[in-house]
């Protein structure tokens, strides 16, 4: 099975590909977004209490990362052949989660690509041709 995943840190769409037929199936991320707020209780803008905070989101963010991404790996351990991409960092730090974690799973991932937003079918149709190309 040839799979092709595209993610950013709202969703991933991961497609499959086997014997001329395909599936589609979305995962949610649940990672929160953040905006720092200034207005600490202190007079000043960016008071200490925001470091605080900063970093309890940072925390909590890395925790939601981590749990989507093994929500992810739950759905592509079957894969023979893996292709992630997408528009933001959120790709290439599902990479890296695989290199630590998943070293079985991360060999068999064939390119790591930046890319831009996509419809679900521009998503098929990309990893099609990816793998088209590539003869994999």
């Amino acid at each position: 099975m040839k799979t092709g995943v595209w993610l950013d840190k709202a969703k991933a769409h991961i497609v499959n590909l086997y014997d001329g037929k395909e599936s589609f199936t979305t995962i949610l991320s649940n990672v929160e977004d953040f905006k720092i707020h200034g207005g600490s209780g202190t007079k000043f803008k960016g008071g200490p209490q925001d470091v605080v905070q900063d970093s309890k989101y940072l925390e909590r963010e890395k925790h939601q990362l981590k749990k989507y991404f093994d929500n992810i790996v739950s759905e592509i351990k079957k894969a023979r052949v893996i292709v992630i991409f997408g528009p933001a960092e959120a790709c290439y730090k599902l990479d890296k989660r695989l290199k630590n974690h998943y070293p079985d799973l991360s060999k068999k991932v064939k390119g790591v690509y930046k890319t831009d937003s996509m419809t679900k079918p521009q998503v098929k149709a990309w990893a099609k041709s990816f793998f088209k190309e590539k003869r994999l």
